[in-house]
């Protein structure tokens, strides 16, 4: 895995405002790299380098292992969350999904330059 993909989610994830969220397979879209896969690996190996409760599964969830303590960050930030009858609780993502503006834009799409010129006919 090239070090700027990584270092390119863990940027994305620090962009990602307090009471957001995104799935790792928008982080994927818009990094323009690998897929969902990719993108959680990249979380579940250097994710505590970043607000890592930000970037979930697209039904709202993380492992249930990580859950609990991500819910502690959820109820400080305000991020909306749906309390299932059984299982622990979800993300609302409807709500919560964080659409960025233009000059979050201007910043992912640098982020996205750095991983292509990085990994120009190196493959990600």
């Amino acid at each position: 895995m090239r070090q700027a993909v990584v270092e390119a989610v863990l940027d994305l994830a620090a962009i990602v405002p307090p009471g957001r969220v995104l799935s790792y397979g928008d982080v994927a879209e818009l990094l323009e790299v690998g897929g969902p896969r990719l993108v959680g690996r990249i979380m579940s190996l250097h994710g505590d380098a970043a607000p890592w409760w930000r970037i979930i599964r697209a039904d709202g969830s993380l492992p249930d292992e990580l859950m609990a303590r991500a819910v502690v960050h959820y109820r400080r930030e305000g991020t909306p969350l749906a309390a299932p009858a059984t299982g622990p609780a979800k993300v609302r993502m409807a709500q919560a999904r964080w659409m960025p503006q233009d000059k979050e834009f201007t910043a992912i799409e640098r982020l996205r330059h750095k991983v292509s010129e990085a990994t120009d006919g190196m493959g990600a």
